[in-house]
């Protein structure tokens, strides 16, 4: 017969697992199926490989400024092999850990693909079949590629993390985070780069401020820019490089293309029509409030429901489905006021309402306060580059409704004051805050 679980989670990412987790901590009897590697996209993939790849980029301008703190180093060597190795290592010792819990939950591990196969029961690539009192999809997203004729010569971001060396020229395609934050890394490491983007504008959604703030910084770095711009035809050369056929711009001749276009949700193949499962037109699956489907025992958590693309959502989707479905407690997930962040150089946060939103909400009495300044260790390294602060204040109330950052170490402070602006908290207690100085952050209670 059949094995059969009280849940059955499809994809061992951040939320599939952390619903694994706490379903078999409320005494659940669970099983997750994982193709490829546990871990999911952020960990095998996406953020965590990414992040380590960003620390290694930012040391070409430390190497630069540290003479100016009086040290000499004299011979500078970089070597990409050296770092792509490690980073896989460190995912790979991760991926471990990930493993690791599974078995500590005793919560069964099947190396294999799952597909819906009718009714409660779910098929496996190894041959098995098993059933589940209730099913959750947790499978993710992936990059999405343009149709362009010789697409399948260009690269995601998936590919980044196994190149065998540091393309000389690289053209990226997209204008949203992955875009640029592939595009300071690639800069920092040598690259000459070129951002392709259809629209005039980068990382729409992203406060204005901080927008004109990094194009303005990243053109200073050397990276250049092709707005309003498309791919017609993309050839390979005798030589290993490629020929991009544009409109809009010039033609270009590059070493390497990557697609940083969007993701879209894995929904093929994983037999949601068998059951009926809805979908959206991006292939999403519709959930309610509770993550269920219009299938009553069929869930969905993370970028598979294309709801927010975060990793952190994702993990606090599936710890809300577990508690509810598994642990009695009646628990839904607050979208409100996500913080976010791009890994570019420098870096961007932000939390709750750009300055358009706000003002598009309360009107144009909206009050904004910022803060542009240059930071200490620039000052001493003589590097130009200023940072940015915004503050957002609704217009009656006094609340800080979003909180806006380009800068070192945003994304590192912005994990804070997030929490006043999920609070509420008014620009007066900002104001009765004590500076802590010498400090970027200490902006955030210094603006008037």
């Amino acid at each position: 017969m059949a094995q059969h679980f009280d849940l059955f989670v499809i994809g061992a990412g951040s939320g599939g697992v952390r619903a694994a987790r706490i379903a078999a901590s409320h005494g659940a009897k669970v099983a997750i199926a994982e193709e490829y590697r546990v871990g999911g996209t952020c960990v095998i993939r996406g953020c965590v490989p990414k992040k380590l790849l960003v620390y290694g980029a930012h040391f070409a301008e430390d190497l630069e400024d540290c003479a100016r703190f009086g040290w000499d180093i004299e011979a500078r060597s970089f070597d990409w092999a050296k770092l792509r190795d490690n980073v896989a290592a460190e995912v790979d010792r991760l991926e471990g850990l990930y493993q690791q819990t599974l078995a500590n939950n005793d919560i069964t591990l099947f190396e294999a693909r799952a597909t819906l196969k009718g009714g409660k029961e779910i098929a496996l690539s190894t041959g098995e079949t098993v059933t589940a009192e209730k099913i959750l999809i947790a499978v993710g997203a992936r990059p999405f590629v343009p149709n362009v004729p010789g697409a399948e010569h260009a690269i995601v971001s998936n590919d980044v993390f196994s190149l065998p060396e540091i393309p000389k020229r690289v053209a990226i395609a997209g204008g949203g985070y992955i875009a640029n934050e592939f595009a300071g890394i690639f800069n920092e490491l040598g690259s000459k780069v070129t951002i392709v983007n259809r629209s005039d504008k980068i990382l729409r959604g992203y406060d204005e401020s901080m927008r004109e703030r990094l194009l303005h910084i990243s053109l200073t770095k050397g990276i250049a820019f092709a707005f309003n711009s498309t791919f017609r035809k993309i050839e390979k050369q005798d030589d290993g490089s490629l020929h991009l056929s544009m409109d809009g711009c010039d033609d270009m001749h590059v070493d390497a293309l990557l697609f940083a276009t969007g993701r879209i949700p894995n929904t093929e193949n994983l037999g949601l029509e068998t059951l009926g499962v809805e979908t959206g037109e991006r292939g999403e699956i519709k959930v309610d409030e509770y993550s269920r489907t219009n299938i009553d025992h069929v869930f969905a958590v993370g970028d598979v429901t294309d709801r927010v693309q975060l990793t952190p959502v994702a993990i606090r989707e599936g710890h809300a489905f577990a508690d509810t479905q598994f642990g009695g407690i009646d628990r839904t997930v607050d979208y409100d006021n996500i913080p976010n962040a791009v890994f570019s150089h420098p870096p961007i946060a932000g939390v709750g309402m750009t300055e358009s939103e706000a003002r598009q909400a309360f009107g144009n009495q909206v009050k904004t306060y910022t803060s542009d300044f240059r930071a200490m260790k620039n000052v001493l390294a003589g590097r130009n580059e200023r940072s940015l602060y915004k503050l957002v204040v609704h217009p009656t109330d006094d609340r800080v409704v979003g909180i806006h950052m380009i800068g070192p170490e945003a994304p590192e402070i912005l994990q804070a004051a997030a929490i006043a602006v999920k609070a509420g908290l008014k620009k007066q207690q900002f104001d009765d805050t004590i500076a802590l100085h010498p400090t970027m952050s200490e902006e955030l209670v210094l603006m008037r």
